[in-house]
């Protein structure tokens, strides 16, 4: 039980950054009345899909090439590589320490230096990092609680003293829809894919050897991260509500935030929000560089060595988070836009891979969904205009791959495939 309580808080943890900590609130905000239906459909998208690619990477003994490797084991790297750049010094780690300067740092000290900032935040990260076995116990034991402490003040305060009463209704037509939406946009999906290797580690270093051992443990310790990430969602989410008359649809997700805290703390509220968001980045940031380094040494039979690579992804990031959050997501959000719903897919049906006996099924799907997200990004971008993308069904949730995901996958049923498996 002690086992899955800590790895449980590392999960938690390691899932809640600073995208998990603005998006809720908004969600409330432009819910108004109907904030807790926004909440369920938010849950299901975030945490429901967390789950289970917690439970595929179990599966797969936190192998994130295994979980791929049946589209084609080529491809499986290339994927699987993509998805790590971009979970580690691409994208969220720099934009870890680009928030925690932005929301912890600068409202507090202006003037302050970011480079300064993010010279000291991968420093930390560094010595968190360096020993695999130690990462989930440090995050699990130490720095979950204090986080926790920060976000049950916040919450706590603002139901017993509600900013505002939740008296407006819903700014927009489909609350559940829009729920499903914002969750889906925190991608924490793949953020299990990418850390599972670091929780497998950790379940496999305190004696669990055998594959339903390790599922048993992982799945137990999903659901306390993922009984901790409803807790705090709801209590966000219903902040954002008590302020519903005071903004619009077009509201700064980072500025409510800062706003809501300093209405309900007062001065100290700043400070506390700096714990929060410091405490959110840097837990996020040891489990991505430490799930990035192991699997470059994984996938090169340990010619990269874990502690070089963990110096490489810090330097790297410390110099990305200086272009800023905005600019990082700029740059690589529709990377990661692309990658995401053939990973989704991906971890569908690692699920059922015991009774999947054609790789060909694998295969269709996943390239379908990748061609699909591909298409729907350089419609977006202006490039090519393809009307029919938003046409199709679910398009307004971003889940307009899934019809031609099936139709992908039935066709690959009815090609043989090479392989017996």
């Amino acid at each position: 039980m002690k086992d899955i309580v800590v790895i449980g808080f590392a999960l938690f943890a390691m899932f809640f950054g600073a995208g998990n900590l603005i998006f809720p609130p908004y969600l409330g905000v432009i819910s108004g009345t109907d904030w807790l239906i926004g909440f369920l459909g938010f849950v299901l998208a975030d945490v429901g899909l967390a789950l289970l690619a917690i439970l595929a990477a179990a599966k797969c003994n936190g192998n994130v090439t295994k979980i791929i490797s049946r589209a084609g084991e080529k491809f499986s790297i290339v994927l699987g590589s993509a998805i790590m750049i971009c979970l580690g010094p691409l994208l969220a780690i720099p934009r870890t320490a680009a928030t925690t300067f932005e929301m912890g740092v600068q409202p507090l000290f202006e003037g302050f230096s970011p480079v300064l900032v993010s010279i000291i935040f991968f420093i930390m990260t560094y010595i968190l990092t360096i020993k695999p076995s130690k990462v989930v116990d440090i995050i699990g034991s130490i720095l979950t609680p204090a986080l926790l402490i920060g976000l049950g003040v916040l919450i706590i305060k603002g139901i017993i003293t509600p900013i505002g009463e939740i008296s407006q209704g819903a700014m927009i037509d489909d609350v559940f829809a829009n729920g499903v939406g914002q969750g889906y946009q925190t991608m924490d999906a793949l953020g299990a894919v990418a850390l599972s290797t670091v929780i497998i580690t950790a379940i496999t270093d305190r004696g669990y050897k055998t594959s339903s051992e390790k599922i048993s443990v992982a799945f137990k310790a999903g659901l306390v991260a993922g009984l901790g990430l409803c807790l705090v969602y709801g209590g966000l989410t219903f902040l954002g509500a008590t302020v519903c008359s005071m903004y619009d649809i077009d509201a700064s997700r980072t500025a409510l935030m800062v706003d809501i805290t300093s209405t309900l703390l007062g001065g100290p509220g700043k400070i506390v929000l700096s714990i929060i968001v410091t405490l959110a980045c840097l837990t996020t940031s040891v489990g991505l560089v430490s799930a990035t380094a192991q699997y470059f040494s994984k996938i090169t039979d340990n010619k990269l060595k874990y502690e070089v690579t963990v110096t490489v992804v810090c330097i790297f990031s410390a110099i990305v988070s200086n272009f800023g959050v905005d600019s990082i997501i700029k740059f690589s959000g529709p990377i990661l836009d692309m990658i995401y719903p053939a990973t989704v897919v991906l971890v569908i049906l690692t699920l059922f891979t015991d009774y999947i006996k054609n790789d060909n099924v694998f295969k269709g799907a996943t390239y379908t969904a990748l061609l699909v997200s591909t298409l729907t990004i350089i419609n977006n971008l202006g490039i090519v205009s393809l009307p029919i993308l938003s046409k199709l069904p679910f398009a307004s949730l971003g889940f307009n791959w899934i019809l031609p995901v099936l139709i992908g996958a039935l066709i690959g049923n009815f090609i043989p495939s090479k392989a017996k498996n």
